[in-house]
């Protein structure tokens, strides 16, 4: 997009968000329900009062394990049961948790809803285990995919754990990424998803010493196909951030460059889609003996997220902590700003304990830009006078006691 078509007056067009959010035995909260405004909220209280798990409750309403890539079972609600000698959790007898909103989007107003139930698989004839199962709803209508989510709402979410996001492993930079793409393509969720099942699938039938030659060729072809198309649709995203900041970069946090570092993207700058699913299914089969010795295989389960500093040209794990966050935080105003010229809606904005690492001149431009875009931003933090700047222009929670204790706007 050139930068002479960008209409930024479309920001002030675009509103969209949850308006209600319900939780029930999640996490700390036996029941809460918030009406939200379409704006920033602002929650606040003390360590250990909920505030990160009202967060994760909105990214639940998006597809994947949510902002803390929870196992379903640990969501739960835990209760306290004392006892003689010592304090110990005890899980409540409803074994379910569930979150339910309702969110608008170009004016409409759609109910969606996620829950854990319990399901039973047969192992053999006498035998069952019970296992959770995440089930989702739109409009009081189970659904069969997650990702069916992404046509009414999207999240992108910054946390503590994300400042050591580029010093650490290259897992969590490849979600952070995939979570970028699922706003622009559907689809890629699904993908992501189903090729991380053949994957296991695959690996624990290597490891259980399978030689069926046919069935093995079956699934690396399945993965090779989606693999491609997951590259594929990480490359397009990435072109896209790249071509949007160039042409609109900030005028407070620094400038990035985007880089995708796996063999798969790569060889699709080169060659077609096809010879790239040939080349991969080859690889796949080539190593099968390699995965008996050794965990890693190459290929799009293994592709790094490269973030580059553009005016220190210097590479995003060697900057400060405080230039890390800001590194991060231009990627999401970029996403924002870009899905909502494309797309025609807005991300929700999750941001957990987001100043922490910023001067005051960054905070309050971060808190401006939030404020000109229009987006629902979610924002928690021990200390409200630091979001004074935003009084009567954003909604204010307060929680004490596993609820809400006032709402002040």
């Amino acid at each position: 997009m050139e930068a002479a078509e960008i209409n930024f007056n479309v920001f002030s067009e675009v509103k969209s968000g949850v308006t209600r959010l319900t939780l029930t035995d999640f996490r700390n909260y036996a029941f809460l329900r918030l009406n939200a405004e379409l704006a920033p909220i602002v929650i606040t209280g003390e360590n250990g009062t909920g505030k990160t798990n009202i967060l994760e409750a909105v990214s639940f309403l998006t597809p994947g394990r949510g902002l803390r890539g929870a196992r379903l079972a640990d969501i739960k609600r835990l209760t306290p049961a004392l006892v003689p000698d010592e304090y110990q959790p005890t899980e409540i007898s409803n074994n379910n948790w569930a979150v339910s909103a309702v969110v608008q989007r170009d004016g409409d107003e759609i109910e969606i809803g996620t829950a854990v139930e319990r399901s039973a698989r047969e192992d053999d004839e006498e035998e069952s285990r019970s296992f959770d199962r995440r089930i989702v709803k739109v409009n009081g209508n189970k659904v069969s995919s997650q990702s069916e989510l992404g046509k009414y709402i999207s999240a992108i979410w910054l946390t503590p754990q994300m400042d050591r996001l580029f010093r650490g492993g290259s897992q969590p930079r490849r979600s952070f990424l995939d979570r970028l793409v699922y706003a622009f393509d559907l689809e890629h969720a699904k993908r992501t998803a189903n090729f991380e099942h053949l994957y296991k699938q695959w690996y624990q039938l290597l490891k259980s010493g399978c030689r069926d030659n046919a069935w093995l060729a079956s699934l690396e072809e399945s993965m090779a196909a989606l693999g491609v198309a997951i590259a594929a649709a990480r490359r397009e995203q990435i072109a896209k951030l790249n071509r949007f900041i160039e042409t609109e970069p900030d005028d407070v946090f620094p400038n990035v460059v985007l880089e995708l570092d796996g063999q798969i993207e790569k060889m699709l700058d080169k060659s077609p889609a096809i010879e790239v699913e040939d080349f991969y299914a080859r690889r796949l089969c080539e190593q099968r003996r390699n995965i008996l010795y050794n965990d890693s295989v190459d290929g799009v389960n293994r592709t790094d997220f490269k973030v580059f500093y553009k005016k220190k040209r210097m590479s995003a794990e060697l900057c400060s902590t405080g230039e890390q966050k800001s590194l991060l935080i231009s990627i999401i105003l970029a996403q924002s700003k870009c899905q909502t010229l494309h797309q025609g809606f807005a991300p929700v904005l999750l941001l957990d304990e987001v100043v922490a690492h910023l001067d005051d001149i960054k905070r309050e431009a971060l808190l401006e830009k939030i404020r000109e875009l229009r987006v629902q931003a979610w924002i928690t933090s021990t200390d409200a006078e630091l979001f004074d700047s935003l009084r009567g222009k954003a909604q204010f929670l307060g929680l004490e006691n596993n609820g809400i204790c006032h709402d002040r706007s």
